[in-house]
């Protein structure tokens, strides 16, 4: 941010105040602030890094592995000078992307606006950009960062660290996206619905409370995993094979709807990890009753063209069940009957999350956030947007094994993880909360915090 010169400081030293500071240069309105930044791909959503001279992108880690830059004007152009390693900037050598030192003609920009805050960072009098390397055919992008022509892979965010938040609009004026939602990973295994692995799984619950009691605790969002079995689609984890007392999906929708149904002011989401043939699904949804009386359907109102909703409006319009599906819709064109043609959205198209997992159930976490969607076949970023869209943030916050002691202080953590790592990742504030075991490490206050402002 700016400096605010203090009003009665003398003319001499304004003068010389105004020789040491450098001046923006020439258009610098194209430019953001001077400040600390990330500088992130528009098409990875990785950010640059330093490692040891070399720019890499690098997962978002808030800036344990040197992720963030201050951003200052140079003379008639701009560098971005390393905050763990002052006197060292991001720079080029050759076709390379390197840190070198800030007083080197290497280390200067012209940082240009291409719209949607992107922008493109160019070797002063040349035609050169910083840029993605070109990906091989069957992997993902080169770590290291290059110098070369402008195109669709020089598209740079440059993220605040910090950014200026604003308050919260009142109750009435928050659209959908604005809100922050507490959401149980794993909700049905619970062991107190009914079974929902084989036997030594299910010593390691993911929640300790069934969904009636999760829905009264403040639960809104519950990600389910669904399998195709003789009796329909069954919440079970990895496979039915073996679980005794399985609960079919139609079972949990039930509880949910007649929650809604008894709470006309509550919106609730649905997180499908879905095994199941579209045909087997449509007919499992078609058992709970009062489903159609509830169920949001974006596709039909114009959200991708204008944006997501006020909630109120939601709320008064009985619009208060979102159901997402994990399937493809590439997969059900195939078959002849897509999901969404009976109110289940397709996540990858209305979402963005990051990877599912921080590790293993012990041990020291990864707090890295990035796109759980993002692989040698998938490029969806996490800051991922489109003209008048944003797509709803799902924060995984959780590991592979949901150890109780680890899972208390994962949770103390989370609204820690949120501000500094996950939403400058996605460049949107988390709109779901995913987590074990949710009444461990008070995430209630992570959710609160939260919803006391919006990300700019």
């Amino acid at each position: 941010m700016r400096r605010t010169p203090h009003a009665l400081l003398a003319t001499t030293a304004a003068l010389a105040a105004a020789v040491v500071a450098p001046s923006p240069p020439a258009g610098a309105a194209a430019a953001p602030a001077p400040g600390a930044y990330y500088v992130q791909s528009a098409v990875t959503g990785l950010n640059a890094a330093d490692n040891q001279s070399a720019v890499e992108q690098r997962r978002p880690k808030g800036n344990e592995d040197r992720q963030q830059w201050n951003l200052r004007p140079s003379g008639s152009s701009y560098v971005l000078e390393s905050t763990d390693a002052t006197g060292n900037c991001l720079g080029r050598s050759g076709d390379q992307a390197r840190t070198v030192a800030c007083t080197s003609a290497d280390a200067a920009w012209e940082i240009t606006s291409t719209g949607a805050d992107q922008y493109t960072l160019k070797a002063p009098g040349t035609d050169r950009h910083l840029t993605l390397a070109p990906k091989p055919s069957g992997a993902n992008y080169p770590a290291q960062l290059a110098i070369g022509a402008h195109g669709s892979l020089a598209s740079w965010y440059l993220t605040p660290v910090t950014p200026a938040a604003t308050p919260m609009p009142p109750q009435g004026q928050r659209t959908l996206d604005q809100v922050t939602f507490l959401t149980s990973h794993n909700a049905y295994a619970n062991g107190v619905d009914g079974g929902f692995a084989p036997p030594f799984v299910n010593l390691v619950p993911n929640q300790s409370r069934g969904i009636t009691q999760q829905l009264a605790d403040g639960v809104r969002g519950f990600m389910l995993d669904i399998h195709q079995t003789p009796d329909g689609a069954i919440l079970c984890h990895n496979s039915c094979t073996l679980v005794s007392r399985p609960v079919a999906l139609w079972v949990d929708l039930q509880r949910i709807v007649d929650f809604l149904r008894a709470h006309p002011d509550q919106f609730v989401t649905v997180f499908l990890e879905d095994y199941v043939d579209p045909g087997i699904l449509r007919a499992e949804l078609a058992r709970v009753n009062g489903l159609d009386d509830v169920l949001y359907r974006p596709d039909r109102t114009g959200v991708r063209q204008n944006g997501w909703p006020r909630l109120a409006d939601l709320i008064a319009a009985n619009d208060r069940l979102l159901i997402f599906t994990d399937h493809s819709r590439s997969a059900d064109q195939s078959a002849g009957l897509t999901r969404d043609s009976f109110g289940v959205m397709y996540q990858r198209e209305w979402t963005v999350e990051n990877y599912w997992s921080m590790g293993s159930g012990i041990g020291s976490s990864d707090w890295s956030c990035y796109s759980r969607w993002y692989d040698a076949n998938t490029n969806i970023p996490l800051n991922r947007t489109e003209p008048g869209f944003r797509p709803l943030f799902v924060m995984n916050h959780f590991r592979d094994v949901p150890i109780t002691a680890t899972v208390r202080t994962d949770n103390t953590k989370l609204a820690d993880r949120a501000r500094r790592f996950c939403q400058p990742a996605a460049r949107k504030k988390p709109n779901f909360l995913a987590v074990d075991r949710y009444e461990l490490g008070d995430t209630a206050s992570a959710v609160n915090a939260l919803n006391t402002y919006t990300y700019p």
